[in-house]
């Protein structure tokens, strides 16, 4: 087994534990979620997450897919999809080197980092294998599942509960100051919990 599949397997895992449902993660998490984030179709996306292997293939055509998959996906403002004219702009060329990049699946660094940035897409968008790209994807995932089933996991992470235990010997501005910490990291994990199961668990 390769590191990537190997590294996903151990997150498959995690997630297998937090939902109570091994095996059968398509059936618990946002597959079509992720499928939008990392370029994957989402027959792939369900593959991987039942403990499968992707289709083989090359780097060309691994950057091939997921040019077309962005035209496919996202949208302009209007609801139309983006011409091949529009993303060469965006991409800061001509659409005649976007068309040889669509031929042969290899563009030019600079050219696909501003495609990246103007959609939003993650490092590697365009070059990461299938099981790394669902691997970064699932990070936010296991961790809003993680939040959810401990609450105090940030708390203690950030060293506050340690703080707390000193609390007889702060004077009453400490003790606000740390109060004001502990509540903006519970308000920004209560925040990131909802966007996580929102995004990347639709459990049934």
């Amino acid at each position: 087994m390769s590191d990537a599949y190997a590294s996903l397997a151990d997150v498959l895992d995690r997630l297998g534990e937090l939902t109570g449902r091994p095996g059968r993660l398509p059936e618990a998490l946002d597959v079509a979620g992720l499928s939008y984030r990392t370029g994957i179709p989402v027959g792939v996306v369900v593959e991987l997450l039942s403990g499968g292997r992707a289709p083989e293939a090359c780097l060309a055509q691994r950057v091939r897919q997921r040019l077309d998959f962005i035209r496919e996906s996202r949208r302009r403002p209007d609801g139309k999809r983006y011409s091949l004219d529009e993303l060469a702009r965006i991409a800061g060329t001509s659409r005649q080197w976007l068309s040889e990049w669509r031929k042969s699946g290899m563009p030019s660094l600079e050219h696909a980092d501003r495609l990246r940035r103007f959609f939003g897409l993650p490092a590697g968008f365009f070059t990461a294998d299938e099981p790394e790209a669902l691997h970064e994807a699932l990070q936010p995932v296991v961790q809003a599942l993680e939040a959810e089933a401990d609450p105090l996991l940030r708390l203690r992470e950030s060293g506050l509960i340690r703080l707390a235990a000193r609390a007889p010997q702060m004077n009453a501005r400490q003790l606000a100051t740390l109060a004001d910490l502990a509540e903006m990291i519970i308000a920004s994990e209560r925040a990131e919990g909802t966007s996580g199961r929102a995004e990347g668990t639709g459990r049934a």
